[in-house]
């Protein structure tokens, strides 16, 4: 109102026209003192506006701190450390020297690699220098033109080197070799060769084995995003999808889910990540599946759920994860592999259901549209379990009668009074 005044003001000041000062006050009303229709659409902006912004500010200050604990990444790995583990327990990890190999990373079984070939190489080549020094074969020194060496042609620690690399890669360049003048350079000849044979299949197979783990065919099965609460066929379910991008199967499959949280015991005692066994089937079961297409997995949330006590409110405020397994059998290698992710409750979503992927086209092949894999969409469903099992009872009820036993029937005698 006072900008109103000012610049009203000035105008009257500065102009000769009566109606200028008029209708710019008469607009500078409009804009400055809004109608009283038009208010509550600005409280309503105001609102979105102010809840917005707490969301971003939440989600950006605040977002990391309020991130729950997993046990289980989306992508299957385990987050889990073991401290304070004995010095006799970690020889153990030597003594399963295969097992231990298979799983490092592939930055360590390199280094492993390529020092095994080189420090063997380098080892025989020290014990063959060895040998020409022994035998005197060396041009240091100098030995007589009927002189006849172990080694041919071995003149340093260079030579010896690239004489033990190639006898023991069996190259055979043919310009160094083993005389019969020495035994001590033929059982070295011998113990190289074999020594040289274990260290290749040891290592090749490691590597062959590392690459041909059923674990990364399980990086070809995928899960949804979130998983969904909805009625399906009547009853409440919690539904998961999942999908295997190739075209060759999974014999044997076997799907299943944990339900972690933290419970107490009536003898007061906390059980961190006690396990929950979570019953996942499809419409054929949950074994040997089918699997040639996306599925829709589902658990049925009734009494014996550990879901059915909790509402669409009180979702989000519980401390659970869940954990689904897809066990299976690799067809083209026959090696068994296994599948996991989880889901927290921010990740489940209540009262949603998975949009259809599968379409039929016209040449008459099925067809996965997989940018719909993960997309969800709203519908109808009960507040809770208990209240979907609370109104399907009611129902039940009304269709049947029952019997009143304090419900008394008294006959009664009609008279006539009535005279005529």
């Amino acid at each position: 109102m006072l900008m109103r005044l000012v610049l009203s003001a000035h105008l009257s000041s500065t102009t000769s026209l009566p109606w200028t000062h008029a209708a710019i006050s008469w607009e500078l009303d409009n804009v400055l003192m809004p109608s009283p229709r038009i208010w509550p659409q600005i409280r309503v902006l105001t609102e979105s506006m102010f809840k917005r912004l707490r969301k971003w500010v939440v989600t950006r200050f605040f977002g990391h701190s309020r991130q729950r604990a997993r046990l289980v990444s989306k992508d299957g790995r385990c987050n889990i450390e073991f401290g304070n583990v004995e010095a006799q327990s970690r020889f153990i990890f030597f003594v399963d020297i295969w097992t231990t190999v298979l799983d490092l990373k592939w930055r360590y079984k390199m280094t492993i690699f390529i020092t095994a070939f080189l420090g063997s190489w380098f080892f025989f080549g020290l014990l063959w220098y060895a040998v020409a020094y022994i035998h005197k074969d060396l041009p240091e020194f100098h030995p007589s033109p009927n002189h006849t060496p172990c080694v041919e042609n071995i003149n340093g620690l260079t030579s010896a080197f690239l004489f033990s690399l190639e006898t023991q890669v069996t190259i055979g360049y043919g310009f160094r070799c083993v005389t019969e003048q020495c035994a001590t350079a033929i059982f070295l000849l011998i113990f190289q060769s074999i020594l040289g044979v274990v260290v290749n299949s040891f290592m090749c197979g490691a590597i062959l084995a590392k690459i041909s783990r059923p674990k990364k065919r399980a990086k070809t099965i995928t899960f949804s995003k979130n998983a969904v609460i909805s009625k399906r066929g009547g009853k409440l379910c919690l539904l998961i999808r999942v999908a295997n991008l190739r075209k060759s199967l999974l014999i044997g499959s076997h799907i299943y889910g944990k339900l972690l949280k933290t419970t107490v015991t009536p003898e007061g005692e906390t059980i961190i990540l006690d396990q929950i066994n979570i019953n996942f089937v499809v419409d054929a079961g949950n074994e040997n599946l089918f699997f040639i297409s996306p599925l829709t997995i589902y658990h049925v949330i009734d009494h014996n759920s550990p879901f059915f006590h909790m509402a669409v409110e009180t979702l989000i405020q519980q401390d659970f994860e869940l954990v689904v397994f897809l066990d299976g059998t690799v067809e083209s290698t026959s090696a068994t592999c296994q599948v996991r992710t989880s889901y927290v409750p921010e990740e489940v979503l209540w009262g949603y259901r998975f949009a259809p992927i599968v379409s039929k086209t016209k040449e008459g092949k099925y067809r996965v549209d997989f940018h719909n894999f993960s997309k969800t969409v709203e519908v109808e469903t009960p507040h809770c379990a208990m209240c979907l099992y609370n109104e399907k009872d009611a129902r039940a009820r009304m269709k049947r009668g029952y019997d009143n036993p304090n419900f008394i029937l008294s006959e009664v005698n009609e008279t006539d009074d009535t005279k005529m």
